[in-house]
């Protein structure tokens, strides 16, 4: 039943596992507030995050059919020419914590859709099929990096809750009963003791204590 070795039946083992039980009573205390924390941030998450889902997986399904006709004006090669230059695309991010769990934050980032000029294309030497596919792979990628924050947040927070869940099922289940077993087992050791050594006494009476 135990998952530790039987302390010696005294005192002094008696007073230990006693403030033993108290310690993980006040550590389970505080997982459990620690999860019901992590609990709520992450079902205020989920609902804006599912949201951000169904944003993405609708812009997906509008910019691919745009790709396929792009590719059957351009040709591979005539979008790759039209994706050139590559640019660079930055963005501020925050790094902090939720009980002791790191997350991040994107707080600024350059932004995604862009106009003609900014594209580097001139006017009439584009499809009208490689524009639209153009503005809805901005649009898709835009949802993405607005996801992105909710996604990894939702990720480590459903980690943590994992984690402290089981480090409160091994007080509840493990740790916690085996301590409460070993400390009625020493105390009822103890007693025993104490009344065979009453019993012992009251036996012996007044020839335990001779007059001096």
């Amino acid at each position: 039943m135990t998952t530790e070795r039987m302390p010696a039946a005294n005192r002094q083992n008696l007073l230990a596992t006693a403030r033993r039980i108290e310690r993980v009573s006040r550590g389970l205390g505080l997982l459990r507030r620690k999860r019901e924390t992590l609990v709520g941030e992450l079902f205020k998450l989920a609902r804006p995050a599912a949201a951000l889902r169904r944003t993405i997986a609708e812009r997906a399904d509008a910019a691919w059919p745009c790709l396929i006709d792009a590719l059957g004006e351009e040709g591979s090669t005539g979008l790759r020419a039209l994706a050139w230059p590559l640019r660079e695309f930055e963005a501020e991010i925050r790094a902090g914590q939720v009980w002791g769990v790191a997350v991040a934050e994107i707080l600024a980032r350059s932004p995604v859709r862009r106009t003609l000029a900014a594209r580097g294309t001139p006017p009439g030497a584009v499809s009208a099929a490689a524009l639209r596919a153009a503005t809805a792979f901005e649009e898709l990628l835009e949802a993405l990096l607005e996801a992105a924050n909710r996604e990894a947040l939702l990720r480590r927070l459903g980690e943590a809750v994992a984690r402290t869940s089981r480090q409160v099922n091994t007080l509840e289940r493990r740790l916690g009963p085996s301590l409460a077993f070993q400390h009625t087992s020493i105390r009822r050791t103890l007693d025993e003791r104490e009344r065979e050594e009453h019993l012992r006494l009251s036996r012996l009476g007044p020839r335990a204590f001779p007059p001096g």
